[in-house]
């Protein structure tokens, strides 16, 4: 069963929940993992591609959009939330719903930062409701 991770931003906390999700990507690339980060609307997915590419001097996350980039060269894809790919491995989920298609990754990262905190409690409930494994991270 999928499990699901919250990643919470605590106020004052560094960075939001773009940035966090670009170091939750660099985590899970750095171990070997295949990440598809779902985003809201064309400018959320052009503002994560821009993020990626900038995120650290030292670092280089090979990423591309879904669709458009070669999957077996990029580890990390970018996509609304109305495709997926042939992904399975981690999700990071930066949309206001949860992808349909959500229950097909082994891992789940919802960011949340102060601004979509009530989105975050409606995503808690409802993958409570349906009985996944749930764990939060508060972010300082």
């Amino acid at each position: 069963m999928t499990q699901v991770d919250f990643y919470i931003l605590q106020a004052g906390g560094r960075g939001n929940r773009y940035t966090l999700a670009a170091r939750l990507t660099e985590k899970a690339w750095s171990s070997g993992h295949r990440v598809l980060i779902a985003t809201e609307s064309e400018e959320d997915l052009r503002h994560m591609d821009r993020l990626l590419w900038v995120h650290r001097d030292q670092s280089f996350i090979p990423h591309g959009i879904l669709g458009k980039a070669d999957p077996a060269l990029n580890p990390v894809l970018l996509t609304n939330p109305a495709e997926a790919g042939d992904e399975h491995d981690v999700l990071i989920n930066l949309c206001a719903s949860i992808p349909e298609y959500f229950s097909r990754f082994e891992r789940v990262a919802e960011c949340v930062d102060q601004e979509k905190i009530d989105v975050c409690r409606d995503h808690y409930r409802f993958y409570k409701n349906y009985g996944y494994q749930l764990n939060t991270h508060d972010i300082g």
